[in-house]
């Protein structure tokens, strides 16, 4: 029974470690939106073209592997505002958009998801 209950324990640790931190999940998403000067320091810290703040810095560490996952290992909360950062950007800094995919995205193998998440919102 005891080896059961470890085994147990390690599976459930295991799950919880393929999950991405929720540490910044209370971060005023639509603040920075409607907040030109600190949206586009975020932009330039994602492009390396400036520096980071701590949340900038986890995003940019996840991103990769949240990109290639389709943010399999991402909270609910967190593909909301992946969806609202995204249709953000790709309406209202579509030039910004296309320097971000041209960095994250250089051979187009998420290009198909992002178009169908923005012609999902639109409908």
């Amino acid at each position: 029974m005891t080896r059961y209950l470890i085994i147990l324990a390690l599976v459930t640790v295991a799950l919880a470690a393929e999950k991405y931190s929720s540490k910044y999940d209370d971060v005023d998403v639509d603040k920075i939106l409607r907040n030109d000067r600190v949206l586009t320091n975020y932009i330039r810290c994602m492009l390396d073209e400036g520096s980071c703040t701590a949340e900038g810095r986890e995003l940019k560490k996840i991103l990769p592997d949240a990109l290639a996952t389709d943010c399999t290992k991402c909270n609910e909360k967190q593909k909301i505002t992946a969806e609202k950062v995204i249709n953000h950007l790709k309406t209202k800094r579509s030039k910004d958009w296309d320097r971000l995919i041209t960095k994250y995205d250089p051979r187009g193998e998420y290009k198909q998801r992002f178009e169908n998440l923005h012609n999902n919102k639109k409908v």
